[in-house]
């Protein structure tokens, strides 16, 4: 009977504002099996620091997260909602 827990990232989705949105999935399985599956999300935020994520978000950011959108996004973060 062998237990292997394995992490990956499932799932990548751009979001309205332009953040990321990363799922990572953490799987048991048990002889071959999946027994256990739990998930975790984090967001990046037009501007952040992506030299620590997945290749893959790293090449969205690149190719989205122009000057502007960079600028649109902090300018939405200091206009008031009512």
């Amino acid at each position: 009977m062998a237990l292997i827990e394995k992490t990956i990232i499932d799932k990548i989705e751009l979001v309205e504002n332009n953040s990321i949105q990363v799922r990572t999935a953490t799987i048991i399985e048990k002889d071959g099996i999946e027994i256990a599956k739990t998930f975790h999300r984090h967001v990046v935020a037009p501007g952040d620091n992506v030299t620590n994520e997945d290749p893959r978000v790293q090449a969205i950011a690149n190719a989205i997260w122009t000057e502007e959108v960079i600028a649109a996004y902090r300018a939405s973060l200091s206009t008031p909602t009512i």
